[in-house]
């Protein structure tokens, strides 16, 4: 059955309290969405009915674990059009995805001399990896530019990406700028110049379709707290050719096939990468997640997010003293927008803007290379999702005329 818009906003019983003797307004979306009573119920049944390892047993809770577990890896496929279920393979979120391809796979194809690429406005998820990898094998890593309205700058791409470059790894939505960028052209300049495309997708996929054979891309990571479902649980896509030439980066239960007294053998691939008791529970409610995404529907998510966009942005660029980092024009806007206003620092914003019931995010988010890139120290972010509302965005607005007022005569 399709969600229904004007349906969405009571399946989030969350949202349904007061904050500091206001209504609750949620915009700090792009770090952990809300969950649904559909989710939280895929869970608590999880633990009130089916508590049981997976894979290791005959009896009947085990079996019904299994293939929860399992069938959430087809939900997964179907999502974002992988050729194979096995190509799934789960994690506790992107960080560890990318870390695990940095590890297991770059190590395997970068050496001294190489060149890693990536761009200013990456999350250090999608930076740090990078750089270790770099000093241990010696080879460069270097960032694409931006244009001036902050969107990734795709001639200096071209410039950057040559026959040195290995590995391009780009977020596919920034969680600062509130763009979305070329996947499918920046795959295709590095499978030319021979060089693996790794996609951070952590802001991607909550949002939008994401089709990675449309894209072909080599490897993208999500984590499954963004897009409605449990903290601790995300994906890693690997085409399977690459994954089967991976190791795995835990040993132990779950992932062997045969321990002998001087050497093992391991599973196939996803299993491999699956050592230890997995997250049960994040993985089933994530199923969860994704078939409230699908009833919903992503054409009907972008709408409504685009929607907000065009409604609040225009709003906040007409507030005297505030600048908004990233794309002035709503078309080219994810639901994350990033501003500061002046003489405010935005740790005392998003204090003043919680006093008024409007949780948004402030600081670097874990963006420091593109606050330098911005000579900015932070910066207040609400990022909208599509069970927010234009009361809401009227609400933000609201609180931060109350804020400058306040910060300006003392009073709210």
């Amino acid at each position: 059955m399709v969600k229904k818009m004007n349906e969405i906003y009571r399946d989030f019983p969350i949202l349904n309290q007061i904050v500091n003797d206001e209504r609750l307004v949620y915009l700090d979306n792009a770090a952990t969405s809300q969950k649904p009573k559909e989710v939280i119920d895929a869970v608590s049944n999880y633990f009130l009915r089916d508590n049981a390892n997976v894979h290791r047993g005959v009896h009947t809770l085990a079996e019904r674990a299994t293939e929860q577990f399992e069938q959430t890896r087809f939900k997964v496929r179907n999502l974002i059009n992988a050729k194979s279920e096995r190509e799934i393979v789960y994690t506790k979120g992107t960080t560890e995805g990318l870390n695990w391809v940095a590890v297991s796979f770059g190590t395997q194809v970068v050496k001294s001399g190489d060149e890693i690429v990536v761009s200013y406005m990456e999350h250090h998820s999608n930076i740090v990896p990078w750089q270790v990898l770099c000093e241990k094998t010696g080879a460069k890593l270097k960032y694409v530019k931006l244009t001036k309205n902050g969107e990734l700058d795709f001639e200096d791409a071209k410039e950057k990406i040559t026959a040195k470059t290995k590995i391009v790894s780009i977020a596919q939505a920034s969680n600062v700028m509130g763009v979305v960028n070329p996947i499918r052209e920046l795959t295709k300049l590095a499978h030319e110049n021979g060089a693996y495309m790794v996609v951070d997708g952590a802001q991607s996929l909550p949002h939008m379709k994401v089709d990675v054979q449309d894209l072909d891309v080599d490897f993208l990571a999500f984590s499954g707290h963004k897009m409605l479902g449990p903290t601790g649980i995300g994906i890693l896509f690997g085409k399977m050719e690459l994954l089967e030439r991976m190791s795995p980066l835990e040993y132990g239960g779950e992932m062997i096939d045969f321990v002998k007294l001087d050497h093992s053998t391991y599973k196939e691939v996803p299993w491999k990468f699956e050592g230890g008791t997995q997250n049960i529970a994040g993985v089933i409610g994530l199923g969860a997640a994704i078939d409230y995404l699908q009833d919903v529907g992503y054409e009907e998510i972008e709408k409504k997010e685009h929607g907000l966009v065009e409604y609040v942005l225009p709003k906040l660029l007409k507030i005297d003293g505030l600048t908004v980092y990233g794309p002035k024009e709503p078309d080219k806007h994810t639901g994350v927008i990033s501003f500061n206003l002046d003489g405010i620092h935005p740790h005392d914003v998003a204090t003043a803007l919680d006093m008024e019931g409007v949780a948004v995010r402030a600081g670097h988010h874990c963006a420091q290379p593109l606050m330098k890139y911005l000579k900015i120290p932070a910066t207040v972010r609400a990022s909208f999702y599509f069970y927010n509302t234009k009361a809401d965005a009227d609400q933000l607005i609201e609180a931060i005329s109350a804020t400058k007022e306040f910060f300006k005569h003392g009073t709210i």
